[in-house]
């Protein structure tokens, strides 16, 4: 006897919790690019053409603004999410470890910004 409880014996013994945050983010990303890229899609086959001027126009408008905007941040978080799943299941070594999390939390965030600091500059008017 002497052992206690189940969940006394594994009390301490991991993490708990962040998984179920997790995989809850992972699945309301793809709920949220289900949504945003339609939008895209169809947005642009609406278009009377396909040039610069045409698109250009299109994106300068708010909606289109705001929709690229969401589909840059989600999308981007939605490829981080997985990616981070393939690296702590795949990646065992230190040096690695901290190379591929430097990676997978710069290179998301800097195409984010670069992504909508063009779309600001697109809706604002810059050429």
């Amino acid at each position: 006897m002497g052992n206690g409880t189940s969940i006394g014996r594994v009390r301490g013994l991991g993490s708990s919790h962040a998984g179920t945050h997790h995989w809850l983010a992972q699945r309301l990303t793809a709920v949220g690019n289900l949504i945003v890229i339609p939008f895209l899609g169809i947005s642009l086959a609406l278009l009377p053409a396909h040039d610069f001027a045409t698109v250009h126009g299109w994106a300068a408008k708010p909606l289109s603004a705001t929709m690229l905007v969401l589909l840059v941040v989600n999308t981007l978080y939605h490829a981080r999410l997985g990616v981070q799943v393939m690296l702590e299941d795949y990646i065992h070594e230190e040096g690695g470890k901290v190379a591929s999390w430097l990676l997978i939390n710069f290179v998301p965030a800097a195409a984010a910004v670069f992504g909508i600091v063009s779309i600001i500059r697109i809706a604002l008017g810059a050429a």
